[in-house]
């Protein structure tokens, strides 16, 4: 059964409003080019023919992992 504690509702509120604002960012980030090197690694695998194009981005997406496993690491200390 959920409770209606006012604190529980508070920290709730305060990681939807990060998330939103960590959204944010990573749009702004996006739409200036910043993540032009994503998919580009060394690691990742582009295979490029007339008809048919493959990406296969192996390091980028450890990178996404590790700093998302950071993050939330983060978000479980400061919160959990």
């Amino acid at each position: 059964m959920w409770h209606n504690d006012p604190m529980n509702n508070h920290q709730i509120g305060l990681i939807i409003i990060l998330i939103g604002l960590l959204f944010i960012l990573g749009g702004a980030l996006v739409w200036t080019g910043a993540f032009s090197w994503f998919g580009r690694l060394p690691g990742d695998i582009r295979i490029e023919g007339e008809n048919v194009r493959i990406y296969i981005p192996f390091t980028s997406m450890i990178l996404l992992s590790l700093a998302l496993s950071l993050l939330l690491g983060i978000i479980n200390r400061l919160f959990g």
